[in-house]
This record gives structure tokens, C-alpha cells and sequence, in this order.
């Protein structure tokens, strides 16, 4: 299955981060905190590179806490910091200000050499679709100025955001990039709803990812859907899911497209786990 998902408004919503880039003192990046690797869009690092920037492991709850810590000392260094966050609950959120504080350090102590005291910072906000921009602008505002949704490709244009912190957020349209090299990478998207379902063949999708759950979580997806053991062929453990849920039509047939929204459902929920896809 090839998997590519790049609408004309991405196109040019890189056009308008390359142009606005200069208009802002840091970036805040967000990413999935399953998918560190493959919710990093390369085009977005070789745009920003040079600019201080903030990476935000979103959706942390959904991981386990030590392979988290992993990567933010892995992503963390003298111009970049990474954090672990929720941009629902507000976890972690609370650490961004004195980060930025670090990083535009020299910055500020010029312009308070020359008597500016109330230092305006401003910054964009940029990542893949459905990783939680707009969860993270609403929860720093403390209402609801930027949309939400559980699907990709909600916001379509940027906006400025003033916070009570001192920071005004440039919100941008998720975006992703023409050609996936590697096509686990493609999958992870997908499997995180970061490409839209509506593009995928869902029931292929959920073969993939039962494949993955075997390698990277096997007693989690047995504990889950109460399997005693987990076949060699994922389509097979797929079946044995589909008994258990009781995903069948009539003449005893599974119904795929049914088991393989549970299945995906479960995954994006943390119902089967806190699971990483992805090691540092």
C-alpha cells in the first residue's frame, strides 16, 4: 500500500512558514510523542534550522514515561529544547515560558541594555496534521480561539494568538511533505491519524498495525483483546481479534472494516497501551 497525503494547501502553507519565519523569535514544533521520528517533517527542520525552536512531545500520556525522557535528551541541545507535554491536560506546558527565557536569553538582555522592559515574544507553531497545535494554542490562551478536531487538517490558515505569558502564538496548518522515503514512516503517520482515513484502505491499515503491535507491544495486544498466544501472521491475529469482538457477519465472516476501526480507534486512544512506535 503507498501512502501519500499532501493537499495543495500544505504547498502553500510551506511557502507562507519559509516567508513569516522572520517575523517570529522562536519556533515551537509539535510532535506525536508514539512517532518522534516520523512526526518530524524534514522540511519543516531544514526551514527552521538556525532559529531557536521548542519541541513539544505531544500526546505523552500515551507513552511510556522513561522512552519519553529518552528523547528529549536526544533532541535537546544548545538551540533546540524538547519537552515532554499534553497539550490537553496542560502537562508540561508550564515549562515552555522559562525555556524560551533560556533560549532568547542574550536576546533580551540587549534590548533591556537599550530600556525595553516589556518584552513581546512571538512565536510559531508548526508540525504535522493532527498532532495537537490547536489543543496547545487553546490550552495557552485558556479559551477556545483556534479550532479543534480529532482529524487532520482542521486549520487552514494562520492567525495570531495572544497568551497572558508574554507570547503571542502564529498558528499554521498542519503540514506534511510530498514523498515519504520510508514507508514505516508512512505507516506510523497513518496508523496516528495524521493522514486522513478517508485516503487509507483501513483494513490494510489495521493488518499493518497488528503487525507492529506484535513486534514492539505483543503482551499488550494479548492482554487487550484476551489472546492466549499471537500467530505468526498478523491477518491471523487479526481474525482471532475480530472473534473476540465479535466483529462477524453472517456465515461467520469477519467483518474487516468494522474490527479494523476498533483496532485503530484502541490504538489512537490508548486503550491498548502506552505504546512508542518509535525508540531514540
Amino acid at each position: 500500500m503507498k501512502i501519500n497525503w499532501f493537499p495543495g494547501h500544505m504547498l502553500k502553507t510551506k511557502k507562507e512558514i519559509k516567508e513569516n519565519l522572520k517575523l517570529v523569535d522562536v519556533v515551537i514544533e509539535i510532535r506525536d510523542a508514539r512517532i518522534v521520528k516520523s512526526s518530524s517533517n524534514p522540511d519543516i527542520d531544514e526551514i527552521c534550522s538556525g532559529k531557536p525552536r521548542i519541541i513539544l512531545l505531544n500526546k505523552s500520556d500515551l507513552c511510556e514515561d522513561h522512552v519519553v525522557r529518552s528523547w528529549c535528551k536526544k533532541l535537546s541541545t544548545e538551540e533546540v529544547k524538547a519537552l515532554s507535554v499534553n497539550c490537553v491536560t496542560g502537562k508540561g506546558l508550564n515549562e515552555i515560558k522559562p525555556l524560551i527565557n533560556e533560549l532568547l536569553k542574550e536576546k533580551h538582555d540587549r534590548l533591556k541594555a537599550k530600556g525595553l522592559m516589556n518584552i513581546v515574544t512571538r512565536a510559531m507553531v508548526v508540525g504535522i496534521p493532527n498532532v495537537g497545535k490547536s489543543s496547545f494554542i487553546n490550552k495557552m490562551a485558556k479559551n477556545n480561539i483556534a479550532k479543534t478536531g480529532d482529524r487532520p487538517g482542521v486549520t487552514k490558515n494562520k492567525q495570531w494568538i495572544k497568551t497572558k505569558l508574554g507570547l503571542e502564538l502564529m498558528d499554521t496548518p498542519g503540514v506534511l511533505w510530498p514523498k515519504f522515503e520510508d514507508m514505516e514512516v508512512g505507516f506510523n503517520l497513518a496508523f496516528t491519524g495524521a493522514i486522513k482515513d478517508e485516503v487509507m484502505d483501513m483494513e490494510e491499515l489495521a493488518v499493518h498495525l497488528v503487525r507492529r503491535l506484535q513486534e514492539v507491544a505483543p503482551d499488550r495486544l494479548k492482554e487487550r483483546y484476551k489472546l492466549t498466544e499471537l500467530c505468526d501472521e498478523p491477518l491471523e491475529t487479526l481474525n482471532k481479534i475480530a472473534l473476540k469482538r465479535g466483529a462477524i457477519v453472517s456465515g461467520g465472516e469477519v467483518d474487516y472494516n468494522r474490527i479494523a476501526n476498533i483496532i485503530l480507534d484502541e490504538f489512537r486512544g490508548g486503550k491498548i497501551g502506552k505504546i512508542c512506535l518509535e525508540l531514540p
